[in-house]
């Protein structure tokens, strides 16, 4: 019964108002926004900023109340809120069978999405992330994540197993809208240099996987459109080092696409550019 409940609540209107008092009492975290939509759409005026502002941190909001129903759900209940958009380049993408990486960002509903797979096309994959500093919410994100099926394999010296699930046949769900200096690579994210990670260029070319977008997107009702993009091509030649560098930006190049398209359902209150930019994130 509590479970029903739970699961019932109305998620975009409980998430947005949540969401409007995270912006109302987050002082550091609107200035970080802020900061960053002034940074990548200098075109826009400072009160356009603002509504966008406002607009990602509802959808934050959404994201935490959604989150906390994952943990009462049932399969049906994730099929009732996902839709399904490009499953034929998803098909197309498994017939090869030398694994598929899944490619992602912090945008619109990653962690609902992740959860269509194997509730609604019984394909269970692993999820790359990285662990949390907090015990407590690293198990309640674990439980979560990993409800219905799906695994979760840490950042940390896993190459290795990457590869083994690629050349599995597996499936592998990648973020790559952040990376640290010093394992990432330069490349262009709205025209500003960043930092990226080339892991999944390097497991494409090792394993020949096919790299597919896959964005879970916000509609307008709520339910959550699962996008499979085409696959990204990834170019091969004798230079491994720019072979990198070149699909890593290619893949970028995806996601600002599908950012520029959705910027309110983005994560912009993560410090993107601070490796290349630190005085963007200065106290003043």
């Amino acid at each position: 019964m509590l479970n029903t409940l739970m699961v019932r609540l109305p998620a975009l209107s409980i998430g947005s108002a949540l969401g409007r008092a995270l912006y109302l009492a987050g002082g550091p975290h609107r200035r970080i926004v802020r900061r960053n939509l002034s940074f990548a759409y200098p075109e826009l005026s400072d009160d356009q900023r603002r509504r966008l502002a406002r607009r990602v941190f509802q959808n934050y909001g959404v994201n935490l109340f959604e989150l906390f129903q994952i943990r009462f759900m049932q399969p049906e209940d994730v099929a009732r809120r996902v839709r399904f958009y490009g499953l034929e380049n998803l098909g197309e993408a498994l017939r090869r069978k030398r694994g598929v990486i899944v490619v992602n960002a912090h945008l619109g509903s990653w962690e609902l999405g992740s959860q269509a797979m194997p509730c609604v096309l019984g394909l269970p994959f692993t999820a790359v992330a990285k662990k949390f500093k907090s015990n407590f919410v690293e198990n309640w994100m674990l439980a979560v994540r990993t409800r219905f099926g799906n695994a979760i394999l840490y950042k940390k010296n896993s190459l290795a197993d990457m590869t083994r699930i690629l050349r599995q046949g597996g499936i592998l769900g990648i973020l790559v809208d952040m990376a640290r200096r010093k394992d990432g690579v330069d490349v262009s994210f709205f025209g500003k240099k960043a930092t990226a990670t080339p892991a999944v260029a390097m497991l494409a070319l090792r394993c020949r996987s096919a790299v597919l977008p896959g964005f879970g997107i916000r509609e307008r009702d709520g339910a959550i459109g699962i996008h499979f993009e085409q696959e990204i091509e990834m170019r091969r030649t004798k230079d491994l080092r720019a072979d990198l560098v070149e699909n890593t930006q290619r893949i970028t190049d995806v996601v600002e696409a599908m950012v520029r398209r959705h910027p309110e359902q983005w994560f912009w209150l993560m410090r993107r550019w601070k490796e290349h930019y630190p005085e963007l994130y200065e106290k003043n």
